[in-house]
């Protein structure tokens, strides 16, 4: 959706072929025409399901983080909570909830829409819904899946700056909407 009349016209695709199609990752090749008339004979697509992510707040104004190892950097951060949305039967919100609730045992509150990313548009097709969910409050315990271990941290929202400044937190679809939450909260 072009905004303005010089904005740079889409390309054709001339045709596509899938190079690796998997439930958690889907490559496919490209030849695409520019808008100039060159042609891209190579172009590669990932093609993700949508991701969600909470910012969630506890009623003691505490964010509710996560600590997992990430294997691709070798280093465990702090994250918000977050998914795949990979049921269709549920709703982005639903799917925000179930993560929410698998990793953290946290859950009620009060749920918005909070901000939609793209952690590469150049190349990925999904897009990540965060939620923001505020005066969450503990109702179960957690209940990982095989291949995750999870720690769950409650720090005073106040933390946070210094997180980020700090370098705790680095995954760039995480600390957006932390940041935005900080910019636009009401003390």
């Amino acid at each position: 959706m072009s905004k303005f009349p010089n904005d740079p016209k889409p390309w054709k695709t001339l045709s596509s072929k899938y190079l690796f199609n998997r439930p958690w990752l889907t490559m496919r090749q490209d030849h695409v025409v520019l808008p100039t008339g060159g042609e891209v004979e190579e172009f590669y697509v990932w093609e993700y399901p949508a991701w969600v992510n909470v910012v969630a707040i506890t009623k003691a104004n505490e964010v509710v983080l996560i600590r997992q190892y990430r294997y691709a950097i070798g280093e465990v951060y702090y994250e918000i909570p977050a998914g795949v949305h990979d049921k269709p039967e549920e709703s982005l919100l639903e799917a925000a909830k179930r993560e929410l609730l698998e990793e953290t045992g946290f859950g009620g509150g009060t749920w918005q829409p909070w901000m939609e990313l793209c952690a590469n548009p150049a190349i990925q097709t999904n897009i990540t819904h965060t939620f923001l969910a505020t005066d969450v409050e503990p109702v179960q315990a957690q209940t990982l899946e095989a291949t995750e271990e999870i720690s769950v941290h409650l720090l005073p929202v106040n933390a946070l700056k210094k997180l980020i400044l700090d370098r705790e937190i680095i995954q760039a679809l995480h600390t957006a909407p932390l940041l935005k939450y900080l910019l636009t909260r009401e003390d």
